[in-house]
């Protein structure tokens, strides 16, 4: 497996609250990614997304790590990794008025060569990319996709929506918040897309899909992503994480 990340503050925004992590289990041939968009306020937005990347992926590798079994349960050990992440944002937030109301949102991968699991909680994406075609594997937890499930709104007008960016759930609001989990099918070629909505209200998914049929490896189409993206102006923090199976 190959991976790449890339994150950048944009044309706009003073600071970057976006985080990314991406550790590798080599004895176990195991990728572990996350990907975290924060929100509260400048200093506050930063600790959220950085605590909850840091807290997730330490606790799924520490179980992967300690696990004998030959197919450990990775999908609990997402779900429990994510309620360490909120426990700790939402920690900080009660413990310092200067956070209170911090949150972010997470997306993560594990990947490991027959078994991919995916775990969302806000609006940021994760994206199956083959040849020819790019799958959204997860669903905004946002007011403008309950709006789109109840068939108030066509996807044309959800992207310009503009309260497409209110999100209904987030790590560190509330002291519980649900996960949702997702297991993809990649195939050998495929790659796998962690991206904040900084990219996805830049580029469409026709535009992203254009890209990664020219550029097939993590870095170049990393990179190309991230590029035209602040060459369109880029009005967020954008982060990209990209791996190859």
């Amino acid at each position: 497996m190959n991976s790449f990340g890339i994150t950048d503050r944009g044309k706009v925004r003073r600071e970057n609250q976006d985080s990314f992590l991406i550790e590798r289990i080599d004895e176990r041939g195991c990728l572990i990614a996350v990907l975290c968009d924060g929100m509260g306020g400048e200093r506050a937005g930063n600790i959220a997304s950085d605590l909850a990347a840091k807290a997730f992926v330490a606790y799924v590798s520490e179980k992967l790590s300690a696990s004998k079994a030959e197919r450990p349960d990775i999908r609990s050990m997402m779900t429990k990794a994510c309620n360490e992440a909120n426990n700790m944002v939402y920690g900080y937030s009660c413990f310092d008025s200067n956070y209170t109301g911090m949150g972010t949102t997470l997306v993560a991968a594990v990947v490991e060569e027959n078994r991919v699991f995916v775990l969302n909680v806000g609006d940021s994406r994760a994206y199956r990319i083959s040849k020819n075609k790019l799958t959204q594997i997860t669903k905004d937890h946002s007011l403008v996709q309950e709006m789109l499930d109840r068939g108030e709104l066509t996807p044309e007008e959800a992207y310009r929506h503009p309260r497409k960016n209110v999100i209904t759930r987030a790590l560190g609001v509330d002291e519980n918040v649900p996960s949702d989990i997702f297991v993809p099918r990649l195939l050998k070629g495929d790659l796998l897309m962690l991206c904040s909505d900084g990219l996805t209200n830049m580029l469409t998914e026709k535009d992203i899909l254009e890209f990664a049929k020219i550029y097939r490896d993590p870095l170049s189409l990393g990179r190309v992503l991230m590029d035209e993206a602040l060459r369109r102006g880029a009005r967020d923090n954008v982060t990209i994480v990209i791996i190859s199976k």
